[in-house]
């Protein structure tokens, strides 16, 4: 039996979403050289980079007052686990020009937690 595509892209979003009233994960030890950039938890100031609370759905480049690369701005994404797990993975191919140092989680496994925990923060 074929399934459309639509309808493929739906399941595999209802199946990787994150609950509305989940508690947040507990931090990956995989998140602990993002954290040397990003803040996690609502209300926190932005640091080298933006707070990353509530990303999930988030388009880039969005967070108010932070000064995201001409890249980031105009990326025209929305941060879904799919596309964060590919930009975790390899920054510079999900958006080309970031000013972002991190060269990449090599481990897809673990760019795979670190994407689940920052979908968990809501």
């Amino acid at each position: 039996m074929r399934m459309a595509i639509g309808s493929a892209a739906s399941l595999v979003a209802a199946l990787t979403a994150v609950p509305a009233d989940a508690a947040p994960a507990q931090r990956p030890p995989a998140f602990a050289i993002c954290a040397t950039c990003h803040k996690v938890a609502a209300g926190e100031r932005s640091l080298l980079g933006p707070n990353l609370w509530r990303i999930g759905g988030r388009r880039a480049g969005s967070v108010p007052g932070f000064a995201y690369s001409p890249a980031m701005r105009q990326a025209g994404v929305s941060w879904t686990r799919p596309r964060l797990i590919a930009f975790i993975t390899n920054p510079r191919a999900v958006v080309p020009g970031t000013r972002m140092a991190y060269a990449g989680q090599r481990d897809p496994r673990a760019a795979a937690v670190i994407a689940d925990y920052l979908l968990s923060l809501r």
